[in-house]
């Protein structure tokens, strides 16, 4: 009885769930194929095929996914806890020794207002609109603490996957988007422009003060990201400290791909086939990668803006590195400038901008909450 069961279940198994399985494998080949964010789009596929299996109950109360869910997401813990491992990964040398390069990193959000504006445009409402448009932070937990807090998760559970799945593979498709983008609204002889890097060391006393530094001024100018980016600056003071050697590499390897899977298994809780095979799924990934098409675009545009003032001119690819897609962003710059002249180095800048875009993009997600938070009370 049980085997006609479900044989019954698969019968009338409908083209939605069909659907949702090819996502699914999709999502499973660009992880093990491509490599793009394996530790996050493989257990996401492979949570969208078992949550769309006839008759499964997975992502149903008391299910798995949904404990990992109503644990992690619905309370913001595991993308705040993902960002301590960021933090410790991330080498805030390099703008340390040029803070210049953070102003690349402020232009590179252009694409988030920009597409705060499309978004209402197309129908959608003001926390909609807003959490569609942080998915331009290039940055997978701000999208789902912005998203979360403005309550999408809770009242609109296939426009907040649409939005983590929109944000986190267009941060895998990084080279694949900012590459045509680049070249296309650049000269040849941009591209070929030379920036000298003066290597200086930066004291430990320095390194220290800096994440503190960042945390006090974000809380007072942006307090919706303060968790965000205590979280991160944390993660980035046990980097420095240099006395929790131990943990900040734990932060950095295991804790950083331990949550990342639970987050990926979490999020296909949202990814029923009713709840995410809508039209405005489509929509939400045009718009983001609007959203990071004019990031792009606005970085290297306003290292343009520079350069018709500065001495020293600039290579505006650098601007496209002040998106917070942090190390592909950099790579993506410095192999173009490479293609061009293959003793052009730009990859220290391109990583300057590149972390800035980190802060920037925490502080855009802050500033975004603030704004928009305030509405629900």
């Amino acid at each position: 009885m049980g085997l006609l069961e479900i044989a019954r279940d698969f019968a009338v198994a409908n083209w939605d769930n069909a659907i949702m399985w090819v996502i699914g494998g999709i999502l499973i080949y660009l992880a093990i194929k491509k490599d793009m964010e394996p530790t996050l789009l493989l257990p996401m596929g492979f949570g969208a095929i078992i949550v769309n299996l006839p008759g499964s109950a997975i992502a149903a109360d008391g299910g798995i996914i949904r404990i990992l869910y109503d644990c992690g997401i619905a309370n913001e813990f595991f993308p705040l806890v993902l960002f301590i491992g960021i933090g410790a990964m991330i080498d805030f040398g390099p703008v340390l020794t040029n803070p210049k390069l953070m102003l690349f990193g402020a232009a590179a959000q252009f694409g988030i207002f920009f597409t705060l504006c499309m978004a209402t445009l197309c129908g959608f409402g003001p926390m909609e609109s807003a959490s569609i448009a942080i998915i331009g932070a290039a940055d997978g937990p701000t999208s789902i603490v912005v998203a979360n807090h403005l309550g999408i998760s809770a009242n609109n559970p296939g426009l907040f996957s649409a939005i983590v799945v929109a944000a986190y593979s267009y941060m895998a498709l990084v080279p694949i988007i900012q590459r045509p983008v680049i070249k296309l609204i650049t000269t040849k002889h941009e591209r070929l422009i030379r920036m000298e890097y003066e290597q200086r060391d930066v004291s430990k006393l320095t390194r220290i003060l800096f994440p503190i530094v960042i945390t006090f001024v974000v809380g007072i100018v942006a307090p919706g990201g303060l968790p965000l980016i205590a979280c991160l600056m944390f993660g980035n003071l046990l980097r420095e400290c240099g006395v929790l050697n131990a943990l900040s590499e734990t932060a950095q390897n295991v804790l950083a791909n331990l949550i990342t899977l639970f987050l990926g298994l979490s999020i296909a809780a949202t990814m029923s086939a009713d709840k995410f095979l809508r039209p405005q799924t489509l929509l939400v990934l045009g718009l983001g990668l609007v959203a990071f098409v004019f990031d792009t675009v606005g970085g290297v545009f306003f290292a343009k803006f520079i350069n018709l003032f500065a001495k020293k001119k600039i290579n505006p690819m650098i601007g496209a590195a002040g998106i917070s897609a942090f190390p592909m962003s950099a790579r993506v710059v410095h192999k173009l400038g490479q293609e061009e002249d293959n003793q052009n180095f730009l990859l220290m800048h391109a990583v300057g901008a590149n972390v800035s875009g980190q802060i920037a993009s925490v502080i855009a997600g802050g500033l975004i909450l603030s704004i928009f938070g305030s509405m629900l009370g």
